[in-house]
C-alpha cells in the first residue's frame, strides 16, 4: 500500500525571523517587563501599598503578566501552555511554597545556632500585607522573565548548562542596584536563586514550582523573620529579631541572602535538583547539536 506524505510548507523568512529564539527573548521579555511595569505604575494612585489593595492589586498585575506571557506563546511562538496549567496550580505551587519556606527557615535556623541571629519578641501581623503583594509580585514576574522566557530560550540556543550559568549570572547582577548590594551579595544571589529557581524549573519543566519557592523565600524572610529582602530596610513582619555578627554570616545590610549559610543551604538544594533533572534527562543539547 502506498502512503502519500504530505509536506508541510516551509515557514517563510519574516515566519523564521520571529521564531527564532533570539528574537521571542527580546519581543517576550520586553512585552511582559514593559506590561508588567505599567500596570504598578497605573495602579500605585489607587491602592495601599501596605494594605489589602495592595495585594489585591499585586494579584491583578501577577496575573496579568501571566496572561500577557501565555499570550506571546500562543500567538507569537504558536506554542500550548505546558508552563502554568492550571490542573498542577494546586500541586505546584503548594510545593514550591514548601521548599521555600522550609530552605529559608532551615538556614536562618543555622545562622541563629551559630549566633548570628536572635528573635526578641513577636510584632504581630506587622507588614503582612505589604509582604504578601512583594511576594505575589516578584515571584510571578521575576520568574517569567528570567525563567520561563530567558533561560527557556537561551537553552534552546546554547543548551541546559550554559542557559543556567547565563541566567544565574544576570539573576544575580539585577540585584546589584538594590539598597546595600554588593558584589559578593549579588554572587550569592546568582548562586542560590539562579540556581535554585532554574533547576526548578528544568525539573517540572513548569514555572508554579519555581514561582512558589520564589515567593515564600522572599515572604519569609520579609514578614516571618523581619529581615531585608535583598537590601533595603527591614521590614516589620511577625517576629522583632537582631542579627549580630560578621557579614559573611548574617549577610550585612543586605540581608540574610548575602550570607554564606543561605548561600550553602539553597545552592546544596539546587544542585539537589539538578541531580534529579540530570536523571530524568532533562538536560539539553545547543541547537547546533543534532538532538
Amino acid at each position: 500500500m502506498i502512503v502519500d506524505v504530505v509536506q508541510q510548507p516551509k515557514p517563510g523568512l519574516l515566519r523564521r525571523i520571529i521564531a527564532f529564539p533570539l528574537t521571542l527573548l527580546i519581543v517576550e521579555f520586553l512585552t511582559v517587563g514593559f506590561v508588567a511595569s505599567l500596570a504598578s505604575a497605573l495602579l500605585i494612585p489607587f491602592v495601599d501599598v501596605d494594605g489589602v489593595t495592595g495585594l489585591l492589586g499585586a494579584l491583578a498585575v501577577a496575573g496579568l503578566a501571566i496572561a500577557i506571557y501565555l499570550a506571546c506563546r500562543r500567538w507569537i511562538e504558536w506554542r500550548a501552555n505546558d508552563e502554568l496549567p492550571a490542573a498542577a496550580f494546586m500541586r505546584d505551587v503548594p510545593l514550591g511554597l514548601l521548599i521555600g519556606a522550609g530552605l529559608f527557615t532551615l538556614m536562618t535556623g543555622i545562622v541563629a545556632v551559630m549566633g548570628g541571629f536572635r528573635v526578641e519578641g513577636v510584632n504581630g501581623l506587622g507588614a503582612l500585607w505589604g509582604m504578601l503583594a512583594m511576594a505575589v509580585t516578584s515571584g510571578t514576574i521575576e520568574e517569567i522573565l528570567f525563567r520561563g522566557i530567558l533561560l527557556r530560550h537561551i537553552e534552546t540556543m546554547l543548551g541546559t548548562w550554559a542557559a543556567l550559568l547565563i541566567t544565574s549570572a544576570l539573576f544575580g547582577a539585577a540585584h546589584l542596584a538594590n539598597d546595600g548590594a554588593s558584589l559578593f551579595a549579588a554572587f550569592a544571589i546568582a548562586m542560590e536563586a539562579g540556581i535554585l529557581l532554574g533547576a526548578a524549573y528544568l525539573w517540572t519543566r513548569r514555572l508554579w514550582v519555581p514561582i512558589g519557592i520564589h515567593a515564600a523565600w522572599n515572604f519569609t524572610q520579609g514578614w516571618v523573620f523581619s529581615v531585608p529582602v535583598s537590601g533595603g530596610k527591614a521590614p516589620e513582619g511577625l517576629l522583632s529579631t537582631v542579627r549580630e555578627g560578621p557579614d559573611w554570616l548574617t549577610g550585612g545590610v543586605f540581608g540574610l541572602e548575602a550570607s554564606v549559610i543561605a548561600m550553602a543551604v539553597a545552592t546544596g538544594a539546587g544542585l539537589l535538583l539538578l541531580v534529579r533533572v540530570v536523571r530524568q534527562g532533562g538536560i539539553r543539547p545547543p541547537m547546533w547539536v543534532k538532538r
